[in-house]
């Protein structure tokens, strides 16, 4: 069935296509059930220069952290389609934590980190220099090697935002998968429209300056995928 398609705050060069994927948090299944959607889709309707993002926080909360990042490490999951990977703040304290940072391993056991944890058959209450060894070089290199921001036509791809008045190539990573103040608020024109997750809600957030794709995938909600083509959108969902 082919995507309802609205008019977007943004547009692509002709030829282009965006899928953009929100907050997977260890739903490996709703991944699936996504690309699968996805994948006909394409195949439905062609096109010259098709994308896929995904705007990261791939791990924690939900059941199957291992099995995400090992569908992502696999390559790409839709036959002909080129994947982006970014980098949320989940990955970062992973990062963190397996690099023995205390504040990061704190972090990282109070938000979501021990069902990651538990996925890699590993004991969140094990000593936390013993769990880089025990999560495959492969997964740790994947997360490690995640993308900060992508930009396609009219839009720029970050997981949490930008914040205003700062030029992107100045701004802090932090902020970039971290930040919500400053941004959710702002009806600043950022000269893109900024697609991002981090601040789970309802159902996707359309405004003029940006539009957010963070569901809620880890509290049992739909995973959502944004799109784009041309000066219209639509979304697909994977409840």
């Amino acid at each position: 069935m082919m995507p309802e398609f609205q008019p977007a705050p943004a547009s692509l060069p002709p030829g282009q296509r965006v899928y953009a994927v929100g907050d997977v948090h260890g739903h490996d299944a709703k991944l699936a059930a996504l690309h699968a959607q996805i994948a006909a889709d394409l195949a439905a309707r062609p096109a010259e220069s098709p994308l896929l993002v995904h705007l990261g926080d791939y791990i924690d909360r939900g059941p199957d952290s291992r099995g995400v990042i090992a569908r992502l490490v696999a390559g790409p999951p839709v036959d002909g389609l080129p994947v982006v990977n970014l980098l949320g703040n989940h990955e970062r304290s992973m990062i963190d934590a397996l690099a023995g940072e205390r504040a990061a391993v704190t972090d990282w056991r109070m938000h979501g980190g021990p069902e990651a944890l538990a996925s890699w058959d590993i004991d969140p209450d094990s000593d936390p220099a013993s769990w880089a060894a025990l999560i495959p070089a492969a997964h740790r290199r994947f997360v490690e090697d995640l993308a900060l921001m992508h930009r396609a036509g009219g839009y720029l791809f970050v997981h949490a935002g930008i914040r205003p008045g700062v030029p992107l190539e100045a701004q802090s990573p932090d902020d970039l998968i971290r930040i919500r103040g400053g941004f959710l608020d702002s009806g600043a024109d950022f000269g893109l429209v900024v697609i991002h997750g981090h601040t789970p809600t309802q159902g996707p957030v359309l405004r003029r300056n940006r539009i957010g794709i963070d569901t809620g995938a880890a509290y049992g909600r739909e995973l959502t995928c944004l799109v784009l083509e041309g000066d219209r959108m639509a979304f697909l969902h994977a409840p």
